[in-house]
């Protein structure tokens, strides 16, 4: 009995021990699954920080594991999708400061450069001038009637231009007149008087070509004209007029005294 009591305690430390040693071991917690850690990349001569796609790389993991926004990865490189593929390069970045990338060409079209607007230069234009001898008076250039030299004709616009020159046989041409208003005179030469008015104010569109006419008879030509510029038929017309006047105050005269009355 007293054996029996003694064997107890070791049977029952040999029973813990052959649990302790069947008892599984405690799992060890599992190991979570590390993302693929990112390369740095070198950056080329351009200044170009490139990054070559991985195998089961997607846009948004690049631009997660490398801190660039997505909308600037497919700035950088052109893209129009988020597809990419294992081995194609992408342009993180630029390491140089003040680094203009280089655009992509490969699926965008080349702009088409503006070409500046030209100014309208405008046309310039002609006036020209000629004194013709008005034979028949009516200030009109007929077909039978020449020209007169020796006209001094004088052009000059509201802007300041001046020109100037002498009549021959043929109408004086005053070219590479800006559009605007002008005004021409024309000095009748001696010996002849003018039968049209010797100043002409003219308006020169732009490519406009103008001709001013000017008429002048001899001075010996011009019938009814006295030495000093009078005409015979004024004077008779005002003679009569005076007798007119003079009868017409006589009879008021008459009208105007009172009737004789007889004693």
């Amino acid at each position: 009995m007293k054996r029996l009591g003694l064997l107890l305690p070791l049977v029952f430390a040999l029973a813990l021990a052959w649990f302790g040693v069947q008892a599984p071991a405690p799992a060890r917690a599992a190991t979570l699954a590390q993302p693929t850690p990112f390369p740095t990349p070198t950056p080329r001569e351009d200044g170009a920080i490139v990054y070559i796609v991985q195998p089961g790389d997607t846009l948004w993991r690049i631009a997660a594991i490398s801190g660039v926004p997505i909308e600037e990865l497919r700035a950088l490189n052109g893209l129009r999708s988020d597809v990419v593929s294992p081995g194609q390069p992408l342009i993180l970045g630029y390491a140089v400061p003040g680094a203009t990338p280089t655009p992509a060409t490969a699926n965008q079209p080349t702009p088409t450069p503006l070409l500046p607007t030209p100014t309208p230069v405008p046309q310039l234009g002609v006036i020209c001038a000629f004194l013709f001898q008005d034979s028949n008076g009516n200030a009109v250039f007929d077909d039978d009637e020449v020209y007169l030299t020796g006209g001094a004709v004088s052009l000059q616009s509201r802007a300041g231009l001046q020109r100037s020159g002498t009549t021959a046989d043929e109408p004086l041409c005053f070219e590479d007149l800006p559009p605007g208003d002008y005004n021409l005179a024309m000095g009748i030469p001696e010996g002849f008087n003018p039968t049209t008015a010797t100043n002409r104010p003219v308006r020169l569109e732009e490519g406009d070509t103008l001709y001013v006419a000017f008429g002048a008879q001899p001075a010996e030509e011009n019938p009814g004209l006295l030495a000093g510029g009078g005409s015979p038929w004024l004077a008779i017309v005002g003679g009569v007029l005076v007798l007119a006047g003079a009868v017409l105050g006589w009879y008021a005269w008459r009208a105007s005294r009172p009737a004789y009355a007889p004693k």
